[in-house]
């Protein structure tokens, strides 16, 4: 699972892909609450390791608690007729596809929560700073 934030600021994703491929990607976001689908172009990814890294701003921004399901897929409707045709896809150039290729597929729950279970084992709480305790009484009784 990847957690992102409502950052409206550019947010690093890396992911682990079927396919090590450099070309125009697309990845879409779905809300689960209201089924909202929305794609975002990824112009520039790098490999690091065995990691494809990119950045994305999300616009409209994500929201706090809410899971969207992440999918990466390669596009061969975008400049991509001569990988087109060496996958053996014979549709003129001229001609719009619907050929996508899914290389990554994975769940988002967004947050603003410090979680780092690792180091720190901070751990999501749903209610944070929502609901105050009250320490004022001892609990000292007298029994007769």
């Amino acid at each position: 699972m990847i957690v992102l934030t409502t950052s409206p600021l550019a947010q690093k994703i890396s992911v682990i892909p079927r396919q090590y491929d450099e070309t125009f990607l697309k990845m879409d976001i779905r809300d689960d609450s209201t089924n909202i689908i929305v794609t975002y172009n990824v112009p520039s990814d790098t490999t690091v390791g065995n990691y494809l890294q990119f950045n994305n701003v999300f616009s409209p921004v994500l929201v706090e608690a809410h899971f969207y399901d992440l999918s990466l897929y390669i596009d061969y409707n975008f400049w991509n007729t001569n990988n087109s045709f060496w996958n053996l896809y014979n549709v003129l150039w001229n001609v719009d596809g619907d050929v996508t290729e899914d290389i990554f597929k994975d769940r988002v729950f967004c947050t603003d929560q410090d979680i780092n279970q690792l180091n720190n084992n901070e751990k999501y709480e749903l209610n944070k700073g929502q609901y105050t305790t009250y320490n004022g009484f001892n609990n000292e009784f007298t029994i007769r």
